[in-house]
């Protein structure tokens, strides 16, 4: 089964390949995880197409049928409610388990009262390389900064302002 989300163009973009499975006309597919991000942009209303194949190793897959729903119909369908939709060849697909599972950013957690504080460690290793050698990352020019030196200040720069 393949899951497409349609975009505000019209056009679909893939998100989801289910695992083929075999000599199977009713298959029943493994869980699997898609952020809300990838499965609908956040808007629960946007169109989702799902096309169901019967796999061949020839590589000329037999459609079986397709529907569309949005995210926010199959919630429902799991709360009782069946997704309505177009269901050509009398395709019938259960939706046995939908979780949702909130993944905080790092401003969540910064809102919410974490706190920070920022420690830097460098690796003074010779397997670094030589500093003194134009070729090494760790090369110490005397009128810019190194890489490492330039990502330390890009990340230390946001960091600081959360760290008491």
């Amino acid at each position: 089964m393949e899951i497409f989300r349609m975009n505000d163009d019209a056009t679909q973009q893939l998100v989801h390949r289910t695992e083929v499975v075999m000599n199977n006309l009713n298959p029943a597919w493994k869980t699997f995880k898609v952020s809300v991000n990838s499965l609908c942009s956040g808007d629960q209303d946007r169109r989702l197409k799902c096309i169901v194949w019967d796999w061949d190793s020839n590589g000329k897959h037999d459609f079986i049928g397709e529907f569309s729903s949005t995210f926010k119909e199959m919630r429902g369908a799991m709360e009782g409610r069946q997704v309505s939709g177009n269901h050509p060849n009398n395709l019938n697909v259960l939706l046995s388990c939908l979780q949702i599972h909130k993944m905080h950013s790092f401003l969540d957690y910064i809102m919410g009262g974490c706190q920070i504080q920022f420690t830097v460690a460098i690796d003074f290793t010779a397997s670094n390389g030589d500093p003194r050698n134009s070729c090494s990352l760790h090369y110490i020019h005397p009128y810019q900064p190194n890489e490492y030196l330039k990502a330390l200040v890009a990340v230390g720069e946001i960091c600081q302002d959360y760290d008491r």
